[in-house]
């Protein structure tokens, strides 16, 4: 496993956005969603981003990741602009230096748990005995060895989302970002997947950016922002 801070100890964020804008046309109308957000994550950071529902959490968690086009503004990752990047260059850079954990798992439920980790190291051109191998020490790190041949619908919930969380960091990315990541376990089940993220930030090193609603996870974040107006700021209770 490759240790990020040694990677980012030249000081480098992982990610850094400049001045990013997202708005709607609703007829004659400009719905503005995201007005000059500034955000500079750092090598290993945990930071949560809270604010209610519609304020535009998810919708800036993807124009970090790339998923989302932006009206105007600059996202870099890794000292590198995907704003400016084509649709393909975005897109290989995105899978080497970001792993995505949603709310619902989104595994393929014709594939097994090995096969599901393995898929992001297979499009990134990693041969299959080594992708496998990967995925296997992935899933016994997250306590799945035992599941390995099991596909989700066999998976407790969970499980599924372990196997999700597997999945996003087998490529060893320098981030994670994550849409609710226990916003569809119940509380004993996500208070394990949030110790099990705790973990494997400390011991990884990757920076993670956490939307969430969930006060528990926001509390054991290094930093918390809040989306509010379309705007975001430090929150301070």
């Amino acid at each position: 496993m490759r240790n990020h801070s040694d990677e980012h100890s030249n000081g480098l964020p992982v990610i850094d956005c400049r001045m990013l804008c997202k708005s709607y046309e609703e007829g004659d109308n400009l719905l503005t969603v995201l007005s000059n957000i500034n955000l500079t994550v750092k090598a290993g950071e945990k930071l949560a981003i809270i604010g209610a529902s519609g304020s535009g959490k998810s919708t800036l968690l993807n124009m970090l990741g790339g998923l989302d086009e932006v009206s105007s503004g600059e996202v870099i990752v890794s000292g590198h602009s995907v704003t400016s990047m084509s649709a393909s260059a975005s897109a290989q850079w995105r899978n080497q230096q970001l792993g995505f954990v949603y709310q619902f798992h989104h595994l393929l439920g014709e594939f097994t748990a090995l096969e599901n980790v393995a898929m992001p190291l297979l499009i990134g051109g990693v041969k299959r005995s080594e992708a496998q191998r990967r995925s296997r020490a992935m899933l016994e790190r997250v306590g799945l060895d035992e599941r390995l041949k099991h596909k989700p619908s066999k998976l407790s919930g969970g499980e599924r989302q372990r196997v999700a969380i597997a999945r996003a960091l087998v490529s060893e990315p320098s981030c994670v970002l994550m849409d609710e990541p226990t916003g569809n376990l119940d509380a004993d089940t996500a208070n394990t997947v949030l110790q099990l993220l705790l973990e494997l930030n400390a011991e990884l090193l990757i920076s993670f950016v956490i939307v969430t609603h969930d006060a528990d996870i926001a509390a054991q974040m290094d930093r918390v922002l809040v989306l509010e107006k379309g705007e975001l700021r430090e929150f301070n209770d």
